[in-house]
C-alpha cells in the first residue's frame, strides 16, 4: 500500500474538540478523528464509521448512518477515542450507483438485492486501510463500537485485543425500519 499522511490537525466541533489525520489511499482518502486525549488513552474507544454522503451530509431518514456518527462523536468526545471515518460509499459501490440502489429501493428491492442487481457483492468495502490506520496510531487493543460482525471478525483478524463491543443503536424511523431489519435479518447485524 502506498498511502499519504497529513499532519495531525485541531477539529473543534458542536460535538467537541478532536485532533484530525487524513490517510490518502489512491482515489479514497479517510479520516481519523481522535479525542484530545486519544494517545494517553491504552485501549480506546473505536468506530470505523463507513462513509454515507446521503445519510451523514443531508440527513436522510432511509438509514441511520447520521444517527450513528452523530453517537459515535457525541460519545467520543466525552469517553475519549477514535472515529475512523472510511470513505467507501455505499458500501464501497460509490455515489452513483449507490443513488440507482436507492431507486431499485424505491421499486420494493431491500439494500442486498439493490447491490447485487446493479452486480456487485452485498457489501464490496475494504478495510485495508483500517490496519494501516491502526498501525499508524499504534493501536493493538480496543472497544469496538459497532452493530457489524463482519467488522468485529476484522478486528479479530488483526490480532488486536477486542476487550469490548459497544452497540451503536439508534432511533428506528418508517423510512429505515425495512433497511435496518434487512442489516439485522440478512447481513446478522446485532441490532
Amino acid at each position: 500500500m502506498n498511502i499519504q499522511q497529513s499532519n495531525i490537525a485541531n477539529l473543534p466541533t458542536k460535538y467537541g474538540k478532536f485532533r484530525i489525520k487524513a490517510y490518502k489511499d489512491n482515489n479514497q482518502e479517510h479520516l481519523a478523528i481522535m479525542s484530545l486525549d486519544f494517545e494517553q488513552i491504552e485501549a480506546p474507544y473505536v468506530r470505523i464509521h463507513s462513509e454515507c454522503l446521503t445519510g451523514d451530509t443531508l440527513g436522510s431518514l432511509k438509514c441511520d448512518c447520521q444517527n450513528q456518527l452523530e453517537l459515535a462523536l457525541k460519545f467520543i468526545s466525552k469517553e475519549g477515542g477514535l472515529i475512523i471515518y472510511h470513505r467507501q460509499e455505499g458500501r464501497n459501490i460509490g455515489l452513483l450507483n449507490k443513488v440507482n440502489a436507492y431507486a431499485l429501493q424505491d421499486q420494493g428491492r431491500n439494500t442486498i438485492e439493490a447491490n447485487l442487481e446493479l452486480g456487485f457483492k452485498e457489501d464490496e468495502r475494504d478495510y485495508e486501510v483500517i490496519k494501516y490506520i491502526f498501525d499508524d496510531l499504534k493501536i493493538n487493543k480496543l472497544k469496538l463500537i459497532t452493530n457489524n460482525p463482519k467488522k468485529i471478525d476484522y478486528v479479530k483478524s488483526l490480532n488486536i485485543e477486542l476487550i469490548e463491543r459497544i452497540p451503536s443503536i439508534t432511533k428506528v424511523n418508517k423510512y429505515n425500519k425495512y433497511y435496518l431489519n434487512t442489516k439485522k435479518d440478512k447481513m446478522g447485524h446485532l441490532l
